[in-house]
């Protein structure tokens, strides 16, 4: 299964840094080049492990997702429930881990497309696709980690 990753080091704590990762709503828009629409699905007011959410990329693909880990301050991670018809799986994970400057992001997607016969020519577009979105995702993510007005949503968000 073909797996794309992009990784950056910003200026932020580990916790801020995942707190940006996470935001929502018109903050999630002013930094995310990939998302024109997301929300939690199921009544659920924060994301957690076994929440669902809904997304529709800026290309127009509309996905569900799954949670399935959710640890503030460190990982994220998710796996499609149902989304384009072209992925038969697709997984994400961000990791978020401190250093000397800051923090280290490195995320990653792996993916799998159907029909299995179309894989040899499709996996490596989608790698290249998926490459290229990730690295724009993680490159604006690095500046949200500086920007005023994100860091000012977050930390109304976190009461301080």
């Amino acid at each position: 299964m073909p797996v794309v990753s992009a990784e950056v080091v910003v200026r932020a704590p580990p916790d801020t840094a995942f707190a940006v990762s996470q935001t929502t709503g018109e903050t999630r828009l002013r930094w995310d080049p990939f998302i024109r629409h997301q929300h939690l699905m199921d009544g659920a007011q924060q994301p957690a492990k076994g929440v669902r959410t809904f997304t529709r990329s800026r290309h127009g693909f509309a996905m569900v997702s799954r949670y399935v880990s959710y640890a503030p301050g460190s990982n994220v991670g998710m796996t499609m429930e149902s989304g384009p018809w072209f992925f038969e799986v697709f997984g994400g994970g961000w990791r978020f881990t401190a250093c000397d400057a800051g923090t280290k992001a490195v995320w990653k997607y792996n993916f799998s497309v159907r029909p299995a016969w179309l894989q040899p020519v499709a996996h490596p577009i989608g790698s290249w696709f998926l490459g290229r979105d990730i690295r724009r995702r993680i490159d604006a993510f690095a500046a949200a980690c500086s920007d005023p007005v994100v860091l000012a949503a977050v930390a109304t968000r976190r009461g301080s």
